[in-house]
């Protein structure tokens, strides 16, 4: 038994060196950083609970916020409904069907950059081909990255785009696993369409949706790059996200403390987010 525990401990050590290098470690080192004022270049000073009283009254760090959870609003239920919508429609006999599924999920391996380059040209107010596609219809072109109202709703339809093929896989799976005979019952019993998908498919899914709203929520309070490459946090700051003001303050600013202050506070909000989403999700399955 010795040497076994022994030969366990030998092969975990290269995970454990890696856990706590690139995780551990890091964890702490922002943690010290809160009580510190610190800009890449001198020695860390000693700064108590400045940083945490700052955060506390900072107005641009409540701003992020407030458009981080707009961002959300938007996007986790439009994630939820395209992924779902697109699982059924891939779950049927189709022609070319492994084709149109690894299509739904090339954009996800795509870099998000790449993407953001994209979708800004196609925003373009003068010449982006969705204002030429409204033209030809009778609709004015529409400033989508510049007007304050229609800039994080267009980021947060680009995102769903870009991630859509993740979660669609997700759906898939979940659908594979609806019992063949629980189908067919129903199917004798008259149910429509709809009743089929009401009282028997979305039932079913109901991990693979938890799973869903946890992971597009923990992901969408990443949102850095496609604010930082189309909008910039603008106009009026109103893409600027909570990750971008991070990013903004540890590398713009060098103030290296107060960004660790963010982003101990993102990860507190995240974890009470995904709590409270799950608790409520906890008491729709169980009515």
């Amino acid at each position: 038994m010795r040497a076994e525990e022994r030969s366990g401990w030998q092969l975990a050590a290269p995970f454990a060196a890696f856990l706590l290098a690139f995780a551990a470690y890091p964890i702490l080192f922002a943690l010290v950083l809160v009580f510190t004022h610190w800009d890449l270049v001198t020695v860390p000073s000693f700064a108590g609970l400045e940083n945490v009283t700052h955060l506390a009254t900072d107005a641009r760090f409540w701003r992020a916020v407030t458009n981080t959870f707009v961002f959300l609003a938007i996007h986790v239920p439009l994630q939820i409904a395209t992924a779902l919508a697109l699982a059924l429609a891939l779950d049927r006999p189709l022609v070319l069907r492994a084709f149109w599924r690894a299509a739904f999920f090339l954009p996800v391996v795509i870099s998000g950059a790449v993407v953001a380059i994209l979708w800004s040209n196609l925003y373009a107010t003068d010449v982006g081909l969705i204002n030429r596609l409204l033209a030809r219809i009778g609709v004015s072109p529409v400033p989508w990255l510049t007007d304050p109202r229609t800039a994080m709703p267009a980021i947060a339809v680009m995102v769903t785009w870009k991630n859509v093929g993740f979660y669609v896989i997700i759906y898939l799976a979940g659908l594979q696993y609806i019992p063949r005979s629980c189908q067919e019952a129903i199917e004798i019993e008259g149910a429509s369409a709809w009743q089929r998908f009401r009282y028997l498919t979305l039932p079913s899914l109901l991990p693979q949706t938890i799973l869903v709203v946890t992971l597009s929520t923990i992901n969408g309070f990443q949102l850095f790059i496609e604010p930082y490459v189309m909008t910039g946090g603008g106009p009026l700051r109103r893409t600027y996200s909570v990750v971008l003001y991070l990013y903004t303050n540890a590398f713009a600013y060098q103030k290296m403390g107060y960004a660790a202050t963010i982003g101990v506070a993102l990860a507190l909000i995240i974890g009470a987010v995904v709590l409270v989403q799950r608790r409520v999700i906890g008491r729709a399955e169980a009515l």
